[in-house]
């Protein structure tokens, strides 16, 4: 054999070895994705290949449809929509951070579990979902009653009103 045909065979032989190798993995993928579509149950998050997410309501296999909620909203796909299982990803801010993304360690744990923001020189308040960090009541039942005086205006707070900080001077 000429070496010309040698090198023909060997690239042939090259070639239809990779295209095996791609189809079988192209194969291996379907039949997880299609194994994950027909294994869903009511109650799974999902997402959409269009970016829904939502929890399964329903699961009907003879139409291959599925029906999410998202957000109250309930939405029909079939089952070819549905990308993956959902996972809420983790967050971590910036700060809790160093420049190369290992967390920063905690100096003191009762601090990392009690936020403390300064207000003024000589004020420290614990901002929580109930007060902001001056202390002031966001929300009605948070143990200030809406009919006591105001701190900033010294009158009841109106609920149609939005206290602005600022004192009137009628």
């Amino acid at each position: 054999m000429d070496q010309n045909t040698l090198f023909i065979i060997v690239i042939v032989v090259m070639l239809a070895g990779m295209m095996f190798w791609q189809s079988h993995k192209a194969k291996q993928q379907q039949k997880k994705v299609k194994d994950f579509r027909e294994s869903l149950q009511p109650g799974t998050e999902v997402i959409t290949i269009g970016g829904i997410i939502g929890k399964v309501v329903s699961v009907d296999s003879k139409y291959e449809e599925i029906v999410i909620d998202s957000d109250g909203s309930l939405m029909r796909f079939t089952f070819r929509a549905i990308s993956k299982e959902y996972v809420r990803p983790a967050y971590v801010d910036d700060s809790e951070v160093d420049e190369k993304g290992n967390p920063l360690p905690a100096e003191n744990p009762v601090e990392a579990a009690n936020p403390v923001e300064a207000v003024g020189s000589d004020q420290v308040t614990v901002a929580t979902d109930a007060t902001d960090a001056t202390g002031a009541a966001l929300m009605s039942g948070s143990g200030r009653d809406s009919t006591e005086p105001s701190a900033t205006t010294g009158e009841a707070d109106d609920p149609g009103t939005q206290d602005t900080g600022e004192s009137r001077n009628d």
